[in-house]
């Protein structure tokens, strides 16, 4: 059983009345969906509709009530100026890449100072029905605003797992949002349940916090990676730079990984502020007992850098790009 923001279910949108003027106008507004078959749960100060509820109402309210005293929400969410609905209908495309799984993962080579691939990391590409591509920086915002961040990212986890039960061994480096998983024993349940089914070792398994420094509700954080921990799994900090400052939190987090992010390693070789931030980030890792990792590695001379410094991992369009087939081959210097 899966709950309603992790299925791609019918959206109810709440609307509400906040002036006595537009309150006015709710029988209308009744009688207009009555008679147009649409059915709707009324309220103390507005009405609950689906899409064609809602689709038909902003129509009518347009003409008839002062669109600035009315709000609505998804899903329980914060409500929102009742002339963003009209967004949130025409996200509707993002449904059928959910319901039909349009989602594949492209691997990209994690590998130690030798060169040598160590883990992959599992990077989600998506697609429309007919088959055009659609880019990270569209979905996630879209998911977001029509209310199915969650659902999207339980399927691209699953989808991450499948791909990752390919490797020869390999860990397997899957991205997750924190904020999209309201209890991890409910919400991560069919994670953990395709994981043993497919067989994968639960020691290949990397989860990674998307967006580590955005989170907010650290307890809330930490009690998703205490259940990831207990089940087996390790996992990752992402991202990660000058604002996670203080040793303690990230010692409270106790990650096996942290990757320091791209801004700071593209071009640190010659940038003594990004070295100073680079190094900053190597002491504060090696501290807490975490792999340091660099990601966005383009160039050898920064890749050398980082390596003479300490760093045990390394990630970037120098050691592959994101490709449909995993690359078992030591990448061979030129």
């Amino acid at each position: 059983m899966q709950c309603n923001n992790c299925s791609v279910t019918e959206l109810k949108f709440e609307i509400k009345i906040e002036d006595d003027s537009n309150l006015l106008a709710l029988p209308q507004i009744y009688s207009h969906l009555n008679r147009r078959g649409i059915a709707i749960v009324t309220t103390e100060n507005g009405l609950i509709v689906d899409e064609a509820g809602a689709k038909e109402l902003m129509d009518f309210c347009r003409h008839f009530m002062d669109l600035e005293q009315v709000v609505f929400r998804i899903n329980r969410e914060a409500w929102k100026p009742f002339s963003e609905i009209e967004t949130v209908l025409d996200m509707q495309w993002i449904d059928k890449v959910i319901q039909k799984e349009l989602i594949s993962c492209h691997y990209q080579p994690i590998v130690n100072g030798n060169e040598e691939i160590f883990a992959y990391e599992m990077l989600a590409r998506f697609q429309n029905e007919d088959g055009s591509m659609i880019y990270p920086n569209e979905i996630f915002p879209a998911a977001k605003i029509r209310g199915r961040l969650y659902a999207l990212d339980r399927v691209c986890r699953m989808t991450a797992v499948r791909y990752a039960a390919k490797l020869k061994g390999e860990k397997a480096f899957i991205n997750f949002i924190p904020t999209s998983i309201y209890s991890p024993e409910f919400c991560l349940r069919s994670t953990i349940s395709l994981s043993e089914q497919l067989g994968v070792d639960p020691k290949s398994l990397v989860f990674e916090v998307v967006e580590t420094e955005k989170v907010d509700d650290l307890d809330h954080l930490k009690k998703i990676l205490a259940y990831y921990k207990e089940k087996g799994f390790d996992y990752a900090l992402d991202d990660v730079g000058e604002g996670y400052s203080t040793i303690e939190m990230l010692a409270d987090l106790k990650p096996k990984y942290m990757k320091l992010d791209m801004q700071y390693v593209q071009g640190v070789a010659m940038d003594p502020a990004k070295q100073k931030v680079a190094e900053k980030f190597l002491k504060k890792a090696l501290e807490i007992g975490s792999i340091p990792l660099a990601e966005g590695v383009e160039t050898r001379e920064d890749f050398k850098w980082l390596k003479q410094r300490g760093y045990q991992l390394f990630q970037g369009y120098y050691f592959g790009k994101p490709a449909a087939m995993p690359l078992y081959e030591k990448k061979i210097e030129v």
